[in-house]
């Protein structure tokens, strides 16, 4: 019996959030016995999408670091009819050199619209493939509020038009996909729950750091970097500190940093064993990206949460509203942010640790594969 063919496409705009939780799941599927295949269309992550996965890359299209509205290649050049019809044509050739049996776009059709232009003469083409590939949409736990008007009829509409089934990575206990998306009722017949996609539990860290403070990539994250270096000095034994500010932070700003440190506060741009030092970790301040809130649940510290919220972002301020009301998490917002707030946080944050009794699902990835397999079998 042949393995089932899969074709995975994602598209990372800012950060590295959605092809790490997309590689997750795609390691998942190979290791059940799936052959994948992973087209990316942003810049190249080392060790993204990992071993075992047929790798396509198109050409890289970027976006400004606290906007998702324009597209850029990677000198700076707004993207324009020829490129995105060169675009299409790669994926439309990806699309028939692998003939899959199942098709998954992360995010489209619930976000990624700037990806239009090569997605609906995508999804066009699947469907008048013969066999017929059954498509699914990977979609975080919490969706971006659409504000303009239709555009949650649209999606509705694709949906219904070209897709099996959703792919809700999230668990109902924690959130569920209504609570973002209004017209949730209309697509409810296609929804599955996978789990929150999340790494085994770490072992921890023999390097132990009483708080470690993260900015994921470090684009956007230096107001809680500041803040939360800050904050150390208000605190009466505040005990060792790992600051990472991630590849990304300016120099100067990270020079700053680290002329701040001290024996019992260690600044690094990046940590390989992150999830690690978590584990040996009593806090964690971070903001509330998906992936960084699975590790810290994973991890079970302490959790202070600043979510990223600029250009009308709302992902994770509602993540972090939702961690805080179940007591999971204590949440500070990033336009409002000072030291004394942080040190507040901090107090607060350790106080609860441990406290809020929820079970989550969290392997998502395992179950993601269980589901495409269930489904495939009932199609075949």
């Amino acid at each position: 019996m042949t393995s089932p063919r899969v074709l995975f496409y994602v598209q990372h705009l800012l950060g590295i959030g959605h092809i790490a939780r997309a590689s997750l799941v795609a390691s998942a599927l190979a290791e059940d016995g799936f052959e994948v295949t992973m087209v990316t269309g942003g810049l190249p992550v080392p060790g993204f999408p990992g071993p075992g996965i047929n790798h396509v890359r198109l050409m890289p299209e970027v976006t400004s670091r606290e906007g998702f509205s324009g597209l850029q290649d990677i000198d700076g050049a707004t993207l324009g009819p020829e490129r995105e019809r060169q675009r299409m044509e790669q994926l439309l050739a990806v699309l028939g050199e692998t003939k899959p049996d199942i098709v998954i776009t992360e995010a489209f059709p619930f976000g990624r619209r700037q990806m239009r232009f090569e997605l609906l003469p995508f999804l066009d083409a699947i469907k008048a493939m013969r066999p017929k590939p059954l498509l699914f949409a990977s979609i975080r736990d919490i969706l971006q509020v659409n504000k303009k008007p239709g555009r949650d009829e649209e999606t509705v509409a694709l949906v219904r038009q070209h897709f099996h089934r959703v792919l809700v990575h999230g668990d109902k206990n924690l959130t569920r996909i209504e609570d973002t998306f209004p017209l949730a009722g209309e697509i409810a017949d296609k929804v599955l729950y996978t789990g929150l996609v999340a790494p085994a539990a770490p072992v921890p860290s023999p390097e132990k750091y009483r708080v470690v403070v993260s900015a994921g990539g470090g684009a956007v994250g230096q107001k809680l970097l500041n803040a939360a270096v800050a904050a150390r000095q208000l605190i009466a034994s505040p005990g060792r500190w790992c600051v990472i500010t991630g590849p990304n932070l300016d120099t100067a700003s990270f020079d700053s940093l680290v002329s701040k440190g001290d024996g019992e506060m260690d600044v690094f741009r990046f940590r390989s064993d992150f999830r690690q030092l978590l584990g040996s970790a009593e806090l964690s301040i971070s903001q509330a990206g998906y992936n960084t809130v699975c590790d810290v649940l994973r991890a079970g510290c302490g959790s202070l949460l600043v979510p990223f919220a600029a250009g009308g972002e709302t992902e994770q301020t509602a993540r972090a509203v939702k961690l805080q009301e179940l007591g999971l998490a204590e949440f500070i917002e990033e336009a409002a942010i000072t030291p004394d707030m942080v040190a507040s946080g901090i107090g607060k944050a350790l106080a609860q640790r441990g406290k809020a009794n929820l079970d989550l699902n969290m392997d998502g990835a395992r179950e993601t594969a269980r589901l495409l397999r269930r489904e495939i079998n009932r199609e075949s």
